[in-house]
C-alpha cells in the first residue's frame, strides 16, 4: 500500500519551502532593488541553503516569477479541460475571471510591476516568459481546433488573451474590464456600440 500521507507531507513541505523563498526574495527586492540583493541574501532571509534555493529556482530572475510554470499549466488546462460544448474563448474568459481578477487586485502587484519596469534583467525575463506562454497557449488552442500549430488566428488569440492582465490592471472594476475585453474578442470591434450595423 503506497504511503500517500508521507508523500503528501513531503509535497506540502516542498511547496511551503518554495513559497518561503519566493516571499523572502520579493520582500528583499522591493526593499533594496533587484540588483542589490544576492541569491545568498535571499537564502539567508528564507533560512535555507543556496543549494536548496537553486533546487527550487533555476536563477535569480525566476525568484520574481515564481508561479511561471503554474500559470502556463493553468492556461493550458483551461483550454484542454473545458466542459463539452464550451468554446475555447469562453473557457479562457472563465479562467481569467476566476484567476486573473484576483491576481490583478493584489496591492503588491503594482510594486512588483514597478520593480520589473525599472530592472532590465527582469524586463527581458518577463518578455521571454510571455513569449513562451503565448506560444504554448497558441499551440494548445490550435490543437483543440484541429488546426496547424502555427495557425495565425490561434497565435493572435493567445497573444491578445495574455495581454488582458496588463490591460485590466489598475481599473476600478477588474472583473468588468475582463468582461469588456472578452466581449470585444467574441463580438469584434464596433466603432459605435449602440448603433445598428450598416447594410
Amino acid at each position: 500500500m503506497p504511503d500517500s500521507p508521507t508523500v503528501g507531507r513531503r509535497e506540502r513541505k516542498k511547496a511551503a519551502t518554495r513559497q518561503a523563498i519566493a516571499d523572502a526574495a520579493l520582500e528583499l527586492f522591493l526593499e533594496h532593488g533587484f540588483e542589490r540583493v544576492s541569491v545568498r541574501d535571499v537564502a539567508e532571509r528564507a533560512d535555507v541553503s543556496t543549494t536548496t534555493l537553486f533546487a527550487h529556482f533555476p536563477g535569480k530572475e525566476a525568484l520574481v516569477f515564481d508561479r511561471e510554470e503554474e500559470v502556463e499549466a493553468a492556461l493550458i488546462a483551461a483550454v484542454r479541460e473545458r466542459p463539452e460544448g464550451q468554446s475555447v474563448i469562453e473557457a479562457l474568459r472563465g479562467h481569467a475571471l476566476e484567476s486573473w481578477v484576483r491576481v490583478v487586485s493584489d496591492p503588491r502587484l503594482r510594486e512588483l510591476h514597478a520593480l520589473v519596469d525599472r530592472t532590465p534583467a527582469l524586463r527581458e525575463y518577463a518578455e521571454r516568459m510571455w513569449t513562451r506562454h503565448a506560444a504554448a497557449l497558441g499551440t494548445v488552442i490550435a490543437e483543440e481546433l484541429g488546426r496547424e500549430a502555427d495557425d495565425l488566428e490561434c497565435t493572435a488569440l493567445a497573444r491578445f488573451v495574455l495581454e488582458i492582465p496588463t490591460l485590466v490592471q489598475g481599473r476600478d472594476d477588474p472583473r468588468a474590464a475582463v468582461e469588456t475585453v472578452f466581449d470585444l474578442l467574441v463580438r469584434g470591434w464596433r466603432a459605435e456600440p449602440d448603433s445598428e450595423p450598416a447594410h
